[in-house]
């Protein structure tokens, strides 16, 4: 059957939306990069991320918790979080992500960085349309009250706009666990998201970035 004008018309409408949420991200994150101190770079991205969390239309928060929304949850800014780390290499690997928008999204391993005494992070590159490095993450907080999300945050996820940069020429990435945040389906359970595999697991706790009050 036939789309009716009306479903085209919600279509187009949430269309418009994302690419606008898309849009505002990546102005974010340039913000970040161009911030004088890292910290004054978090303070905008805090800003920022509850400004559109609370009254963007493609908002993952449900209406029902957009009234009383006050803020995200998220540690204040610590600086021994931050890292300038050179990509390693890691064998050769294919992950394919099955989702609920964007049906099975292929991801392959391109190298690790080691966290000095936190440990080691896959780093992926979107196998698919549009490329783009992502780099989740799931902590020894993860799925405990007052801790953070069960399935795991991102660091990276440059397709999307949430790059802290880097040095391309030295193969180097800016990871700051200051900013790990919780992805769409932490809020709303209509999304299926890439959630943080093996290689993405820290048996450390990283008490900094997003929280999740669930």
């Amino acid at each position: 059957m036939d789309a009716t004008p009306a479903s085209d018309a919600r279509a187009a409408r949430t269309a418009l939306e994302t690419a606008d949420w898309r849009r505002r991200v990546f102005a974010l994150y340039d913000a970040v990069r161009d911030a004088a101190l890292p910290e004054d770079g978090h303070a905008l991205w805090r800003r920022g991320r509850d400004e559109l969390m609370a009254s963007h239309p493609a908002s993952p928060l449900l209406p029902e918790a957009r009234g009383g929304f006050a803020g995200l949850p998220v540690a204040p800014y610590d600086p021994r979080w931050r890292f300038e780390l050179p990509i390693l290499p890691a064998a050769p690997h294919r992950l394919e992500v099955p989702t609920g928008t964007d049906g099975t999204v292929p991801f392959d391993r391109i190298g690790r960085v080691e966290i000095p005494e936190v440990g080691s992070l896959d780093v992926w590159r979107l196998a698919s349309y549009g490329g783009g490095l992502f780099v989740p993450v799931r902590d020894a907080l993860a799925g405990h009250p007052g801790g953070t999300y069960g399935g795991g945050r991102y660091l990276i996820d440059t397709i999307k706009g949430a790059d802290l940069g880097g040095d391309a020429a030295a193969g180097a990435l800016t990871i700051d666990l200051n900013f790990a945040y919780n992805p769409s389906c932490a809020y709303d359970p209509a999304w299926a998201c890439p959630l943080a595999p093996p290689g993405n697991v820290l048996a450390a706790e990283v008490p900094v970035g997003e929280h999740y009050q669930g």
